[in-house]
């Protein structure tokens, strides 16, 4: 028996269906006579990109399909929307939803979630929180991850959002801010809360090594949580115990935990802090890419300034913290412990992350934000400058302020060596993070004194490593920026521009975008970015912002939606 088939070639017969698609609905909207960096590393090509239901529909010659909007992108660059693999934005978004700090960078997907995460929130991880919601005026009215994803789609959101779940946050849940190991029961109830957070649709679990009560945890405890979060396809984020003088142990802790649990590691803004080990990164690299080689799937990520940005509280020995912060206030009160602090603090260690060990003076030191309206003229400040107009050496001045803010401070602390962080950031395995909240020169948020990595990351590398200095190739910055990203956290419809895929697109001039906050003023809005889109909607058109709120909590691969609601 004889079978007639139909002479069309299957390519052609592909772009008729396309074209009778196109035909039967416009597109939303067509991006023309761009420059495609679609985000996987390949030279930029000419193409348009239509966008029709939030997806991208098609990327070719479209100017002759009908279009409710076109864009004319003039010969600039048309690439997928940025990822931010650390943001901290999990409450600043309920402040200000859309959060122009981010979209005026080209971010269109932010994940969250270190160590501490906003869920599952109960018991001493509630207590925890309590300074930082009361700082921006947020009642919390969840308890779990998938109650906090129901409260964001609630109220909508300007970009996507998605987070890990917090080890520190388990551990304050289950043992409190007490320095004790964790018993079987322990393990036990804080694995199924693990599970129960990656079924609500956590990317993967996640620690900060240096803020107490984090280290307080074994490296056994840390394994038996990454299993967990491995069983449900998730991966390990992590501060590590140290990024200065104890960096070696905590680079083998980190493969020791990715080889035993069997789990993808992502390790947090990689850097060698402190003078002592400046140059040290060829050797950290050349450790992972040893950990590469014997089958761990490690990678990295970086926001690329010579300042970090963290607790001030983190200045003080982990041994203080223990109780929480109301303990320590009472501690750095008591002259006999302030000496031990203070002595701990000028004598180097490898045992904890020493950060004064890791500075040339407190000039070093900016206080960046503050809870007690009273210290709010310190913001912007150096505790060197702090210390000379009140007339008191610089580590009493530092406990001092923490004294008089409840250990709430938060303050930015140069550090690193430029050279070590360029290296850092040409490694292939390695990422992009703003390593900051969403903010606004405008409304409540603008009160703060952020890092300007806040405003500045993404523009920052395209400014200055890719334009000026030529560091980087574009197109290699543009896949750190998304494909890599959005590979590591198993995105598997957002990172490129692809057919089929969520059409977050950035449109931008190369010669022309650039950060513009600093540490003196940090507050200002990048400038570049003519047109952002997140699934399909303009946030940003011409220029200018919309206001429009089309993001999406954006759930890991162990989502289970029965669990979730």
């Amino acid at each position: 028996m004889s079978h007639q088939f139909p002479i069309l070639p299957p390519l052609a017969a592909l772009l008729m269906a396309g074209a009778a698609t196109a035909a039967e609905a416009p597109f939303d909207i067509v991006i023309a006579n761009g420059h495609v960096i679609d985000g996987s590393g390949s030279p930029w090509f000419a193409a348009d990109v239509g966008i029709r239901a939030g997806r991208i529909a098609a990327i070719g010659k479209l100017d002759g399909a009908p279009a409710k909007r076109r864009i004319d992108a003039g010969g600039q660059v048309v690439a997928p929307g940025f990822i931010d693999m650390l943001g901290q934005s999990e409450l600043t978004i309920l402040v200000d939803p859309r959060l122009p700090s981010k979209i005026y960078q080209g971010i269109t997907t932010e994940i969250t979630g270190e160590g501490r995460s906003v869920a599952p929130l109960e018991g001493a991880a509630r207590q925890s929180q309590a300074p930082l919601l009361e700082h921006y005026g947020i009642t919390p009215d969840w308890r779990t991850l998938g109650e906090y994803f129901a409260r964001l789609e609630r109220q909508r959101i300007g970009i996507n959002l998605g987070t890990y779940v917090g080890a520190t946050s388990l551990r304050e849940i289950v043992i409190g801010e007490d320095n004790h190991p964790a018993s079987a029961a322990d393990l036990k109830r804080m694995r199924a809360l693990v599970a129960q957070a990656m079924r609500d649709g956590a990317m993967g679990v996640s620690t900060s090594l240096e803020y107490t009560p984090a280290p307080y945890a074994s490296t056994e405890e840390l394994v038996a949580l990454a299993s967990e979060a491995a069983r449900h396809g998730g991966i390990y984020a992590t501060h590590m115990r140290s990024e200065g003088d104890g960096i070696a142990k905590a680079l083998d802790e980190t493969f020791r935990i990715a080889r035993e649990a069997r789990i993808p590691v992502e390790i947090w803004h990689l850097k060698v802090s402190g003078k002592a080990n400046w140059g040290r990164m060829g050797d950290v690299i050349k450790r992972i890419e040893a950990a590469r080689a014997s089958g761990l799937d490690i990678a990295a990520d970086t926001y690329a300034y010579t300042a970090w940005a963290n607790e001030m509280s983190a200045f003080v020995p982990p041994w203080a913290h223990e109780g929480g912060d109301a303990k320590l206030v009472e501690r750095l009160k008591d002259p006999a412990l302030r000496a031990r602090i203070r002595k701990d603090m000028e004598t180097p260690s490898e045992d904890w992350d020493n950060e004064w060990n890791e500075i040339d003076s407190a000039a070093a030191i900016t206080i960046g934000v503050v809870k007690n309206p009273a210290l709010l003229p310190l913001q912007g400040q150096t505790v060197a400058a702090i210390a000379t107009a009140r007339g008191t050496d610089p580590i009493d001045t530092l406990l001092d302020i923490l004294v008089e803010d409840g250990g709430f401070t938060y303050c930015a602390v140069f550090g690193m060596n430029e050279e070590d962080i360029v290296l850092a950031l040409q490694q292939p395995w390695t990422s992009i993070d703003n390593d900051s909240s969403g903010t606004s020169p405008e409304g409540p948020l603008a009160a703060e004194h952020p890092h300007p990595r806040a405003y500045g990351a993404f523009p920052r590398v395209l400014r200055k490593y890719v334009r000026e200095e030529h560091r980087l190739t574009l197109e290699d910055a543009i896949r750190k920026f998304t494909s890599l990203p959005a590979g590591r956290l198993r995105l598997a419809d957002r990172g490129l521009l692809k057919r089929g895929f969520a059409a977050d697109v950035v449109v931008f001039d190369p010669g022309l975008v650039a950060d513009r906050s600093t540490f003196a003023d940090p507050n200002r809005l990048a400038v570049g970015m003519q047109w952002v889109l997140v699934n399909g909607v303009p946030v940003i058109a011409d220029g200018k912002m919309t206001g429009a709120r089309p993001g999406q909590a954006l759930r890991g691969p162990g989502y289970r939606r029965a669990a979730a609601h």
